[in-house]
Parts: structure tokens; C-alpha cells; sequence
């Protein structure tokens, strides 16, 4: 499951240094003759380096892949209730105790709580079930060919051939996602590399076979990644009827504290911990869910950018480890595509950078919102209603 970029697409992006002018096009066998050249100047062998590309070929479905990625626009309870099904959240439990010995080591070692990777491996493959059966030698070499984002993919086709030196890549069998994802939790080559780790003992890093390698290397990436050991990611509250709705979203961080002399609380229990900041999440305006959102949400989005997908991901990690179904209050009704353009259409007419007109509220669209309810008297939550539309 991927929007916007796939997932650890962008953390992988984030790590790797832009290199310029990545040579790109061009006649495909030239191309990847330059490969060759570059993997042996880095001191992989010819037999090496001939047998990794011995089967490569261009593949168009990859391409085809990439051009129609697609962004949805469903409203977070809409999405969540999805992807949440009773079958996730049984299985879920289940693995818990099948790999009880694995996550307790992903805690000692990463500080990473089970429901976390339990999350990401139910949406990301569905416990392993889904993997993807694009070649994946071919759609690296394919993509890093392809002039989109060359910078990108070239490096993680130097460290698939890594791999294949180690005999943990079969560059004629290794399937996983269109952009070069692999195994259970959907790692790229460079990624594994410098995380991947040998959970089940047996030498290897294999993440499409061995659940015990791919939640390990899953846990050891959060924490490259910047997570905080031991601490929670994300809490339900209940936000009070008025209070400066401006403070909601991911740009404002207070002590909690602060949150709770403004009336925002716990739903169920005490606060995870009170020692912390934490960001207001309103993803559907104040009459709807309401999260506080603790440092390690933000590793999230180096995972995924979606914010609708972090946010359904986080959330179904604290319901793995014992959190009630959300409260989904009372929202007003999301504005449907056309409406959507509509509005993104009026606020650039006043001046805001909604970025493309496409009916999507992103982060762009999220903050000229707020600035035109703040100029209208409205509350501002960020939420686009028909009201907003109507009185711009």
C-alpha cells in the first residue's frame, strides 16, 4: 500500500547524498554498461558485476507503476476503518505471540514497541502476503535509467549488487515492489545494507522469507531513523467545545502541560507521558478524532509522507497494544474532489500556494485553510467545510 512517494522510499532519499548530475537515458545496454563500470570501480569484480546484470531487462510495467502512483483523498476514520479490519487486528495479536521472543529483543535493542512494526508489516504487506512480483534488479536499474529521479535509485543499485556478492539477492528471482522495495516491511537495497539484521541466526539478511530478519531490521531503521527508545507515539484525547484551534496540527509543539490547561485530556487513562511535548492532531477538524501526537510520531513521515496513512499506522500500532477504537465525534462532512478544486481554486485567488489544483488536502492546502478561517472569524482547524467555501 504506498501513497505519495512508497514507503522508506523517502527516508532512504533523506540518507543518501544528492549526487550531481546522475547520468541518466540514453540507449538502455549503455546505460547499464556505465553501471558496470561505476559497481567496479568500486571494487566489485567483472564476474560479479556481469552476473548480477546477466538478466537484467528494461522493464515498462515499472515505469507505468510510477506515472500513475496515486494520491486518495479518503478522510482519516474513512481510510482507517478500511485498513483496520477484525482479520488485521486478530493476526496482529497472533504474530505478537508467534515472534513474542523477536519483539521483546526489537524493544531491548531499538526501544521500538511491537504494535509499531506490527503496524507497518499488516499495511505494508499483509503480514508478508503481498510482497509484490515486480522483478526487482529490473525495476532498480530500470527507474535509475529513467531520468525522474536518477539520484535515487542508482545507489540502490550499487547495493543490490552488495547484496548479491553476499548471496542474500538473486537479481533473476529477488520480486518485491515496483520501486525496488523488498521483503515483509518493504526495504530498499541501501536501506537493508545498513540496517538489515540477521534475526533468525542463520547468516542472512533475508527479509522476504524470515519474519525474525524483516522485523529487525524494520525495529533498526526506526531508531537510524530517529526513534526515541521506550517512548509512546501517539495518545487519543478529548479536546473542550472552544480553545484556540490555531495550535492543532504538526507545526506546534507543547508541554502537555500546556495542553491540558487548555482543557484538551486523555480520552482513556492517564497521560503516556507527561514529561513530554506533544503536537494536537485534528485530522478532521475539532467535532472529529483527536490525537496528541509525541516526538516519534514525526519518524513516521520519514517512512511515509502520507499524513493520512502515518497517522492511520500510528494509530493502529496503539490499538495492537491495548488502545480503544477511536472516537470519531461528529465531523462536518469532507468536501468531496470538486469541491475540494473548488476551494483550493479560492484560495489561491487570495494569494495562497495550494501548490496543484488537485482536490487533495495536503499540508498546503491544510495551512491556507487555517489562514482564511483565522481572517473570517471562523475556528481554525484546518478542516475545509462548505462554509469556508461559501463565504470565500
Amino acid at each position: 500500500m504506498r501513497f505519495h512517494l512508497p514507503a522508506l522510499l523517502l527516508a532512504s532519499f533523506l540518507t543518501t547524498p544528492a549526487i550531481a548530475q546522475v547520468p541518466c537515458g540514453g540507449s538502455f545496454s549503455g546505460f547499464v554498461e556505465g553501471l558496470k563500470q561505476e559497481a567496479m570501480a568500486q571494487g566489485h569484480s567483472r564476474a560479479t558485476v556481469d552476473g548480477f546484470f546477466a538478466s537484467v531487462r528494461q522493464d515498462q510495467k515499472v515505469l507505468a507503476a510510477d506515472r500513475r502512483q496515486g494520491v486518495f483523498t479518503l478522510d482519516f476514520t474513512t481510510f482507517a476503518r478500511r485498513l483496520i479490519s477484525k482479520n488485521r487486528m486478530d493476526r496482529g495479536r497472533s504474530n505478537a505471540q508467534k515472534y513474542a521472543a523477536t519483539f521483546d529483543r526489537i524493544e531491548r535493542e531499538f526501544g521500538v514497541s511491537p504494535g509499531v512494526l506490527l503496524a507497518f508489516w499488516a499495511f505494508e504487506t499483509d503480514y508478508g502476503a503481498v510482497q509484490g512480483d515486480f522483478n526487482t534488479a529490473n525495476a532498480l536499474v530500470t527507474l535509475s535509467h529513467d531520468c525522474r529521479r536518477p539520484e535515487l535509485f542508482r545507489p540502490q543499485v550499487l547495493a543490490a549488487i552488495t547484496l548479491y556478492e553476499h548471496g542474500d539477492f538473486d537479481p533473476a528471482r529477488t520480486t518485491g515492489a515496483w520501486a525496488g522495495e523488498i521483503g515483509m516491511v518493504q526495504m530498499l537495497p541501501k536501506d537493508i545494507l545498513e540496517n538489515g539484521v540477521d534475526g533468525d541466526g542463520d547468516g542472512h539478511v533475508l527479509l522476504k522469507s524470515s519474519a525474525p530478519d524483516a522485523l529487525m531490521s524494520g525495529g533498526k531503521m526506526l531508531q537510524h531513523l530517529g526513534w526515541r527508545a521506550g517512548e509512546p507515539w501517539l495518545q487519543e484525547v478529548r479536546v473542550p467545545a472552544t480553545m484556540d484551534w490555531s495550535l492543532a496540527g504538526l507545526d506546534t509543539a507543547l508541554p502537555l502541560s500546556q495542553w491540558q490547561a487548555m482543557g484538551v485530556a486523555p480520552r482513556s487513562g492517564q497521560w503516556l507521558a507527561p514529561g513530554l511535548q506533544g503536537k494536537l492532531i485534528l485530522p478532521q477538524g475539532r467535532k472529529g478524532p483527536a490525537f496528541i501526537a509525541y516526538p516519534n510520531f514525526d519518524v513516521y513521515f520519514e517512512w511515509n509522507q502520507s499524513f493520512t496513512y502515518v497517522l492511520t499506522a500510528a494509530y493502529f500500532g496503539t490499538r495492537l497494544m491495548g488502545a480503544p477504537v477511536f472516537d470519531a465525534g461528529n465531523p462536518d462532512p469532507a468536501l468531496g474532489t470538486g469541491q475540494m478544486k473548488q476551494l483550493q481554486q479560492k484560495l489561491a485567488a487570495h494569494g495562497h500556494d495550494v501548490g496543484k489544483i488537485d482536490g487533495i488536502l495536503g499540508a498546503g492546502t491544510r495551512a491556507a485553510v487555517r489562514a482564511e478561517q483565522q481572517r473570517l472569524g471562523l475556528p481554525a482547524d484546518a478542516w475545509p467545510t462548505t462554509e469556508l467555501l461559501g463565504r470565500l
